[in-house]
């Protein structure tokens, strides 16, 4: 089809993050210009149904109004303000929100400290900065080396592009690479053993992640910086015995546990904080995205008081902590606080727990595609990975970029889908419902038999 004229002039002058550049120069991306619920609408008039909720953000998908009426209403009294030597009640509210429902908020040393910024990869920066401030100020300076799992996805900073373990932030960008260490994903579908059980899977990513430690020093270790699902790296869910196995070790040997909750937090995995789900106490968590619905970038981290006081005594010996003069933005902070007023005037979490089973049950139904090779999801986060060959688990020749094709071939039937290389990424709108979620299926399917058809044919000529 030819191109646009907004398309045209997107590809004259825009530089689009998270691209692929050369794909773009040969069919421009489509231009969208509104949205509706749980769909988007293109320029043309096509809708989608936005199965990613743009980039697992939009958690209350594209047309809330009270989210829109709360930027007004702040708009119109403060548009902007900064916390250099001030305060505003939006960043007030704010804080005091997420104190009452961080995870731990009944138990000893919960997370009391807000710092308020304007992504999550801010956020998850910003934890690193204040990790190797928190060991120098108690006298460990050694400490300086990063655990993270070697398909995580933290950020485009260059610390979190740094620490993350799939290949896409690797730009040749990142001097501090030296610094990380990256532990094996616990992804049963590729690592576990056929005579294992998920026990003795559990049991042994533990043990290769204290052979690491023990491998580099443990006082030389910083901080174990994880999501609690890799929902960037694929939906890769970990044992149940999992992390509580890795917080045991991780506190016997000082090392700082910093949970990534930016895709995972406020109900996307089931309960409010993925790392409930998972039974693990971290001493640091940073969310984003669904923290305002998407609907203002804001971000958040979370901190023990041990780590605050961190900033007080840096504070004395360099001068201020420095932050982003967006940080606290009033607007933001307003449509955050409305977003988590929705989140439990709604009863979006008991939503997501009635929809969950119809949206993982749908897609299982995927697993005899023969391009499929497993569907595996929690709360309302699945990964299909597409596979050569069902039964030896074999992948596609990664220059033959199946991910993005079938991610193309979702998008010609009006279904936008994520691809990380050859695994596909869903992560609705948390309104979604139970029809939406049937032609969800309906439409991935078709895009599934589109590519399959194409394979067939090739293999025939």
């Amino acid at each position: 089809m030819p191109l646009t004229t907004m398309q045209r002039r997107s590809l004259a002058h825009l530089a689009q993050p998270g691209s692929d550049m050369e794909a773009l120069a040969r069919e421009a991306a489509p231009v969208i210009v509104r949205g509706d619920g749980v769909h988007v609408v293109d320029e043309t008039g096509k809708r989608y149904i936005e199965a990613c909720a743009g980039q697992g953000a939009a958690a209350f998908g594209f047309s809330e109004s009270r989210l829109a009426d709360a930027a007004d209403r702040q708009m119109r009294a403060l548009p902007y303000y900064h916390l250099f030597n001030r305060t505003h009640p939006p960043a007030i509210e704010l804080a005091e929100a997420l104190v009452r429902i961080a995870p731990g908020a009944a138990e000893d040393d919960p997370l009391t400290r807000v710092l308020l910024l304007s992504s999550g990869a801010e956020a998850n920066d910003t934890a690193l900065r204040l990790v190797w401030s928190y060991f120098d100020a108690i006298g460990q300076p050694g400490r300086r080396k990063i655990i993270s799992f070697d398909r995580s996805s933290h950020g485009s900073t260059i610390a979190t592009a740094s620490v993350s373990g799939l290949p896409w932030p690797r730009d040749g960008s990142d001097p501090i690479r030296m610094l990380c260490r990256h532990a094996t994903t616990p992804h049963a579908y590729r690592a576990r053993r056929d005579d294992e059980t998920e026990e003795a899977f559990a049991a042994r990513m533990a043990a290769a992640l204290e052979a690491l430690i023990l491998t580099e020093g443990p006082e030389t270790i910083a901080a174990f910086l994880a999501e609690p699902v890799q929902i960037g790296g694929g939906v890769l869910i970990p044992p149940r015995s999992y992390f509580p196995r890795v917080e045991a070790l991780l506190r016997r040997f000082g090392i700082l546990i910093v949970m990534d909750e930016v895709l995972c937090g406020f109900g996307r995995t089931g309960p409010s904080w993925g790392c409930e789900a998972q039974g693990l106490r971290p001493d640091m968590l940073t969310c984003a995205r669904a923290l305002s619905a998407a609907y203002q970038p804001i971000a958040a981290l979370l901190m023990r008081e041990p780590i605050h006081d961190v900033l007080r005594a840096q504070n004395r010996r360099f001068g201020v902590f420095e932050g982003g003069s967006h940080g606290a933005h009033p607007v933001a902070c307003a449509v955050a606080i409305e977003a988590l007023r929705i989140y439990e005037a709604d009863g979006i979490a008991a939503h997501v727990a009635r929809v969950s089973p119809t949206f993982l049950a749908a897609l299982a139904t995927l697993r005899t595609h023969p391009l499929v090779g497993d569907v595996r999801g929690i709360g309302l986060a699945a990964g299909v990975a597409l596979v050569a060959d069902q039964a030896g688990r074999i992948p596609f020749d990664p220059a033959r970029r199946m991910g993005a094709r079938v991610a193309a071939s979702c998008q010609a039937v009006g279904l936008m889908v994520g691809a990380v290389e050859d695994c596909i990424v869903l992560t609705p709108p948390l309104i979604i419902r139970d029809a939406e979620i049937e032609e969800l299926t309906a439409r991935f399917r078709r895009g599934l038999d589109a590519i399959w058809e194409e394979e067939v044919n090739a293999g025939a000529g």
